[in-house]
Parts: structure tokens; sequence; C-alpha cells
């Protein structure tokens, strides 16, 4: 178990309700799984928004993502890189409210989140056939393979 387990931010009252409900009307509408490649495709067009300066190493990328994770107080990652793939793990992702399940907060934020990698790995030169899948979610760190 990593050193930051268990860690979360809190969240901003207004927007995160917004979201909230929105998830709540997509899930309603479209289905989970429908839902969950809508906000994949949302994390992606945030990338576009706040891109990445071109990094040279993999510790570089992991540092200019958590830049930016810090901007929005989103968590961190850490990349462990491997032979033909990376591994991402995400950690301290926001609190999510108490309509939602934590399952289902953490299906619903992993996806935008696995968008927003897949984005900003895009934008390093990775391909936009390569996704970013979710591999693990031990309840407290959500777990990505990109390969």
């Amino acid at each position: 178990m990593s050193e930051h387990s268990g860690v979360s931010h809190p969240y901003q009252p207004g927007w995160f309700d917004l979201v909230s409900v929105l998830i709540d009307g997509m899930i309603a509408n479209a289905g989970q799984q429908e839902a969950e490649a809508f906000l994949y495709q949302m994390g992606e067009s945030l990338a576009t928004r706040y891109p990445l300066p071109q990094a040279r190493t993999v510790q570089d990328l992991e540092r200019e993502c958590n830049l930016q994770l810090a901007r929005f107080n989103w968590g961190f990652v850490q990349f462990q890189p491997e032979e033909t793939a990376l591994r991402i793990a995400y950690h301290a992702l926001p609190a999510g409210d108490s309509l939602h399940s934590p399952a289902d907060w953490q299906a619903a934020f992993g996806a935008v989140m696995a968008g927003l990698l897949s984005g900003w790995l895009q934008g390093q030169g990775g391909s936009h056939q390569v996704p970013v899948t979710p591999e693990l979610n031990d309840g407290t760190t959500l777990h990505y393979r990109y390969q």
C-alpha cells in the first residue's frame, strides 16, 4: 500500500454539485458504459485545454502532470515505466459526495482521469490508438496501464 493511500482532497461546493448532477443525468440517460466513454472523451478534451510542455523523460512528464493536477486540486500521479507499457497510479482523487457510492464516483472520475492522461500522452507524441485503460481500483488508488 502506498504512503499516500487514503489521502483525498476536499471539493468546492457548487462546481462539484453540478458535476455530480451531470454524472447522474448521463448514467440515467445513457447507461454506465456510455457515460464513462463520454467522460473519457471529456478528459481528453480537458487535456487540450491544459496542454503539458514537452517532456524529455518520464520523470519530467510525471512532474508536469502533477503540476497541472495540483492546479485543479485533483491529487497526483506516479508513473512506472515498463518495457512495453507505462503503469500509472493515481492518488488522492477528489472526494465524492454522499449521493454516490465511492465505487460509482471512482468509476466516473476515473474515466475522466483516464481520458485526461490519454490526452496528455497524445500531446507528448503518443498514439490515439493506444488508450489509457483502468487496471485496478484498490479503493484509494486508481491504477492504469498505457500500452
